[in-house]
């Protein structure tokens, strides 16, 4: 489906992934670069794994007859909008606040449906350019988006050098891995 152009007086609907661990870089872009009519949405997700991980280390350590209850969901919550308000007061602009539940790319994905630009800091390797500086989640994000991404760098981006050398002259790289024979 293609995207209809911006028609004008409409304001720019920017949708922030506020990732654990990289999203200033990502927010101090968006307030850069996004005119000032914008609008934001800033998206922070906690990961339905989080909250199992946490129960099951607590229950393996206190015993099953233990629970941590809505307590951890609870303080999870508060976590995130902690976050999402920090990353607010980093921007410096208004913006909606959503602090998801839920695979953390699908989430992303649907935050960024109807949006004009989506913005996601890298997450990976960041030592060298390549597809490596984008964790898993990010890469699902970035293959799925349905919108246009803007992706940044936290921190300086490595220089060219990093990029591996190419193969040697007649090597030819293995096909992907859905295309192998077996």
């Amino acid at each position: 489906m293609a995207r209809r152009p911006r028609q004008l007086g409409v304001r720019l609907k920017v949708v922030v992934w506020v990732a654990d661990g990289v999203w200033p870089a990502a927010v101090v872009e968006a307030a850069a670069l996004a005119p000032a009519d914008a609008e934001f949405t800033l998206v922070h997700v906690v990961a339905d794994e989080l909250g199992e991980v946490t129960r099951g280390a607590f229950a393996g350590l206190l015993g099953r007859r233990y629970t941590v209850g809505t307590a951890l969901d609870d303080d999870l919550t508060t976590s995130s909008q902690e976050v999402l308000a920090a990353a607010r007061d980093r921007l410096g602009r208004p913006a909606d606040l959503q602090s998801r539940r839920g695979r953390l790319e699908r989430e992303v994905v649907a935050a960024a449906d109807g949006a004009d630009l989506l913005v996601v800091a890298r997450d990976g390797d960041r030592s060298r350019l390549g597809p490596r500086s984008l964790g898993p989640a990010t890469r699902f994000v970035v293959d799925h988006a349905p919108c246009p991404v803007l992706l940044v760098w936290p921190g300086r981006a490595p220089g060219i050098g990093s990029i591996p050398p190419p193969p040697p002259p007649g090597h030819e790289p293995p096909p992907p891995p859905h295309e192998r024979h077996h």
